[in-house]
C-alpha cells in the first residue's frame, strides 16, 4: 500500500470512523497530465454512522474536510461515493 494511500485511510479514519472504507489509487491512469506532479488520483468508497440522513453533497464536503491537509500535497483529484451504513 503506497504512503498516500495510508495517510489518506488514516485521516478518513481519525475523521469519519467508517463501517468501510475502499481506496484505489488510479494514478497511473493520469500518467503525463499536469496535476498529476502535485499528487495522486484516488476513488474512494465510504460509508459511515455519520452519513445518516445526511444530503450527499455535504457527505462529500466531509471527506474533503477529512483529506484537507492531504489535498494538492498528497491528493490532487479524489472521486467520492460516500453512503451511510
Amino acid at each position: 500500500m503506497s504512503t498516500r494511500i495510508e495517510r489518506l485511510r488514516a485521516a478518513l479514519e481519525t475523521a469519519l470512523h467508517p463501517t468501510l472504507l475502499e481506496i484505489r489509487d488510479d494514478s497511473a491512469k493520469h500518467e503525463g497530465h499536469a496535476g498529476a506532479r502535485e499528487g495522486g488520483h484516488f476513488h474512494v468508497v465510504i460509508a459511515s454512522a455519520g452519513f445518516a440522513g445526511v444530503p450527499a453533497l455535504e457527505r462529500h464536503r466531509m471527506v474533503y474536510a477529512a483529506a484537507a491537509e492531504l489535498m494538492g500535497r498528497d491528493i490532487h483529484a479524489l472521486s467520492i461515493d460516500a453512503r451511510s451504513p
